[in-house]
């Protein structure tokens, strides 16, 4: 059997669905191995005492040289993580000489099906990367980035290690919430890949990247076994961004910013929920009364109100002083 060799990073905020993600990858990709940077020491033992098979865990001190340290002191919570998307596959490969070829994931994803036709794609490239695919309503949007880190692989070869390299210098230097000379973020540094790169592939699948800012293009259905379709190919992952856990057992899938064009896939939800309430069930055996990531309902309420009635030049403004 092919080994697959992965990596991801959350924190206990997102434990839940960091977990949801390692479960289900484990369902549809045989052979994959995932190496886990764990942003704080409750995930880090949890995650052991979980035992999940084909997971290994790294602490973050095991990352952090000066110069991460030194980053750290002026960047938000997701703006460190965004800082770390590159380091994380570098220090991989620079610790595992038999790993080939690496890819990191988001945490908030979940496969559906099989990832094979992703690698049955991806071939001998040296780099593979995922569009946004925003819908022509968002696509003013593709000024922060037209790819999304939420799928980057990279191969233990010249062009690959250059680029893996380059993006790690990159987002060390420069990595925050904003666009500003031409950057923003870890993900709009992607932009220029596929002319620097002769051997950086853009994954075409449509079952692959669904996610809130592209969902309503396509046209979900089920095949024969009943498993979820997309324009009548296998879902293979969906990014769940934004969605919330609650802190009364519900869940707080999207905000109207993007159902008011579409309603979200509901199926597609309904397997997710699910599977976080499980994931829950799980912790709570080893970590009675764990909450992290449970959002409190009047908190998500409010934050739904103001996205939904506050003026988008006020929300650009509170944007330029609070950090996610």
């Amino acid at each position: 059997m092919k080994k697959h060799y992965f990596c991801t990073l959350f924190d206990s905020g997102y434990l839940l669905k960091g977990v949801a993600m390692l479960e289900s990858l484990a369902r549809h990709c045989q052979g994959a191995h995932v190496h886990v940077l764990c942003m704080d020491q409750q995930t880090q033992s949890i995650l052991t005492q979980m035992n999940l098979p084909d997971i290994t865990c790294i602490p973050l001190s095991n990352l952090e040289d000066e110069a991460l340290l030194e980053a750290k002191k002026d960047r938000g919570v997701a703006e460190y993580c965004w800082t770390l998307s590159p380091c994380l596959p570098w220090y991989v490969l620079e610790n595992n000489p038999h790993i080939d070829f690496i890819t990191y994931l988001d945490a908030d994803l979940l496969f559906y099906s099989s990832v094979q036709p992703l690698f049955d794609e991806i071939g001998d490239s040296s780099i593979a990367i995922i569009e946004h695919r925003f819908t022509p309503r968002l696509q003013d949007r593709e000024v922060n980035g037209r790819f999304c880190v939420e799928w980057v692989s990279f191969r233990r070869d010249e062009e690959g290690l250059a680029c893996l390299s380059r993006w790690r210098d990159q987002c060390i230097e420069w990595c925050y919430y904003r666009l500003e000379e031409g950057r923003m973020g870890d993900q709009k540094y992607l932009d220029e890949w596929p002319e620097r790169y002769p051997s950086c592939h853009i994954l075409q699948h449509p079952g692959a990247g669904i996610a809130p800012w592209n969902y309503s293009q396509y046209v979900f259905g089920k095949d024969q076994t009943g498993s979820i379709t997309v324009q009548g190919a296998p879902l293979i992952f969906y990014h769940f961004h934004q969605f919330q856990l609650l802190d009364n057992g519900s869940f707080d899938r999207l905000s109207v910013f993007y159902t008011s064009e579409c309603p979200e896939p509901d199926p597609v939800y309904k397997v997710y929920e699910s599977t976080l309430k499980e994931v829950l069930a799980k912790v709570r055996e080893i970590a009675p009364g764990f909450s992290g990531g449970l959002q409190p309902v009047a908190r998500v309420a409010g934050r739904r109100w103001v996205q939904r009635f506050v003026p988008q030049p006020i929300k650009d403004l509170l944007h330029r002083f609070i950090r996610y």
